[in-house]
């Protein structure tokens, strides 16, 4: 009896546990789902405002919210680009990985452009404006570069499937047309062999035992149909 109670009282207690550590994921999950609809928001709020500056603002910071909003267009393209090539093909990892590399001098320069925005020495940022756009052309181009070379990459390998499939489906279809090297023989050949076969067949068979065909058409309606196929006609009834 103390062995029973001593089982129920560990399942209990296992239960418990399990109870409770399948809420601290739950829980863990939606802080972490919060915080990243929060961060998202937040980054919005903050592209907007940047837009906002770089159409209506001249001088110094127009420019600067110009040279911000580039930068994190760019870098939030590649790495969007890259973290969904990665999934299917692995060897955008080492790319991912530069990429990261890449990300610290991205955000490096993102706070630096954000601080001279309220920098009343406006005379001073102006100076560092042409070393700045450098810098940001410098890191924007090797994010695009990035990017455009795993989609040309992904391209690649959709047109070289395509090509192959080209390729089955040339074979495939040389296969089904197979009775037209029939019809390239010699009339006089091609009549002498078809009228052997045809004078025994008259010879043993009855007048209805040649209706075979050398090309049966499959039934529609065992077929699995398509989106673009239309739906087979019902037959009529007499």
């Amino acid at each position: 009896m103390e062995a029973v109670i001593l089982i129920l009282g560990l399942l209990f207690f296992a239960f418990v546990a399990l109870g409770v550590y399948v809420s601290v994921k739950a829980i863990g999950a939606a802080k972490r789902g919060v915080d990243r609809t929060i961060t998202q928001a937040r980054r919005t709020v903050e592209e907007t405002a940047l837009r906002a500056k770089s159409y209506g603002q001249a001088g110094v910071g127009g420019e600067l919210a110009q040279l911000r909003l580039a930068l994190r267009t760019s870098m939030r393209a590649t790495q969007d680009a890259l973290q969904a090539g990665v999934v299917e093909d692995a060897s955008l990892s080492e790319s991912l990985g530069l990429f990261q590399r890449l990300s610290v001098h991205g955000r490096e320069l993102d706070e630096e452009l954000k601080k001279l925005e309220h920098e009343p020495d406006r005379a001073t940022v102006a100076s560092l404006l042409p070393s700045l756009k450098q810098r940001t052309e410098r890191i924007t181009h090797s994010a695009d570069s990035l990017r455009w070379a795993a989609r040309d990459r992904a391209r690649r390998f959709t047109d070289d499937d395509l090509d192959a499939l080209n390729a089955q489906i040339d074979v495939e279809a040389g296969a089904l047309r197979h009775w037209t090297a029939e019809t390239d023989e010699p009339q006089g050949q091609g009549q002498r062999e078809a009228q052997a076969p045809e004078q025994e067949r008259r010879q043993g068979s009855g007048p209805d035992d040649g209706a075979a065909q050398a090309i049966t058409a499959p039934d529609p309606r065992l077929q699995t149909g398509y989106p673009w196929q239309k739906a087979p006609r019902p037959e009529a009834t007499n």
